[in-house]
């Protein structure tokens, strides 16, 4: 069964435009509750985090070294480190394990 591949591009172009406008229709003024308010906040930490955890744990060739990397690198941001010592020092520690643990 063929389709054209216009339909496709029409579905897509909907789908993504639709996530995009209905805010925009639905919600007139500033959003006044706390709870939303706090949840819209924290959506772009969380897709972060939920994107970013099983590339650490699946990137490495064993799941350790990406495990302790990550515990030091929360570690290292914590302490107050910057975005590039704190990549810095979870990639050398990936290597040097993985260097001594295969």
């Amino acid at each position: 069964m063929t389709h054209s591949i216009w339909i496709y591009i029409l579905v897509m172009i909907l789908s993504t435009n639709l996530i995009r406008v209905i805010p925009l229709i639905l919600i007139r003024g500033q959003i006044s509750n706390r709870f939303i308010k706090s949840f819209l906040y924290y959506v772009p930490y969380v897709t972060l985090a939920v994107m970013t955890f099983p590339a650490i744990m699946e990137a490495t060739n064993s799941p350790v070294a990406g495990g302790i990397a990550l515990v030091l690198g929360i570690i290292a941001a914590w302490m107050g480190l910057s975005l590039f010592p704190v990549s810095v020092l979870c990639c050398m520690t990936v290597l040097i394990l993985e260097f001594f643990l295969v």
